[in-house]
């Protein structure tokens, strides 16, 4: 199997001898946005969403230029042709203030079977809703607390006690009364197109969510575009069961999806 490819405006070449000015203030200020979503076999998954989205952050951050949807769209087939119709893992695309589009393949990042979670407190930024933007830092140290303490994820929760999602992925659990819910996009959460697909999948609910109200969950999962569906064992002291029912019926159900949309585009 070939080293990861990238593509820099059109170029295609090893990912790890594709640089950019280093004045660019996508590297200097994290100001740019991306996407990231997954490749089964060598087909992507949902990259009419992905570029949607992609469009709506660029627009929302006034980033100030935005790449033709044609442009990128060549770039993720002639990258996948490089890298072999049997590839399985990520494209990851990126914008950046200094005006790059940069394309790059990926592996799957290493996820557990069943994920523990810690609270790590946090304020999302509202001037960053409708944005996936290129500065993680914060998510990316809630993450790093959490393996301080030993978990393998933070799971965010503002100071007032609402809970949020975890840093790249989306929190559902199962409520007493047997309703799968999700926290509502008002909370200034990603709009996660696996959030999405896992909804319409299977009816779940958005709700506030507070820490009593997990205390009270009898499952809960993970849901991102890397991972599919995860089911969560622990948070901090709760121990849950895991995979619970309703979590494998949404995985079950995603993964339906997944292989009817990867079926109509081939």
């Amino acid at each position: 199997m070939p080293d990861e490819l990238a593509s820099l405006d059109g170029l295609i070449e090893p990912a790890l001898e594709t640089t950019i000015p280093i004045t660019d203030e996508g590297f200097l200020r994290g100001d740019g946005v991306f996407e990231v979503l997954r490749v089964y076999d060598g087909v992507p998954f949902a990259l009419d969403d992905h570029l949607i989205r992609l469009e709506r952050s660029t627009t929302n951050l006034r980033l100030g230029w935005s790449a033709p949807r044609a442009d990128l769209e060549k770039d993720v087939e002639r990258l996948l042709e490089a890298r072999g119709a049997g590839f399985s893992g990520c494209v990851r695309i990126v914008l950046t203030r200094g005006g790059r589009r940069l394309v790059i393949t990926e592996q799957l990042p290493a996820a557990p079977a069943e994920a523990r979670l810690t609270y790590v407190e946090y304020c999302p930024s509202r001037l960053l809703d409708g944005v996936k933007s290129l500065s993680y830092a914060a998510n990316m140290l809630a993450n790093r607390i959490a393996r301080e303490r030993g978990f393998d994820e933070a799971l965010l929760v503002t100071p007032h006690g609402r809970v949020l999602e975890a840093p790249t992925s989306t929190l559902f659990w199962c409520t007493p009364d047997g309703t799968l819910a999700t926290p509502p996009l008002d909370d200034h959460i990603l709009a996660s197109i696996t959030r999405a697909h896992v909804i319409e999948g299977t009816g779940a609910e958005e709700r506030v969510c507070t820490k009593d109200d997990l205390a009270q969950a009898t499952e809960a999962f993970l849901a991102s575009t890397t991972r599919e569906v995860q089911p969560v064992a622990a948070i901090d002291e709760l121990e849950l069961s895991a995979p619970g029912e309703l979590t494998q019926k949404a995985a079950s159900t995603l993964r339906v999806r997944i292989q009817e949309a990867l079926g109509a585009d081939g």
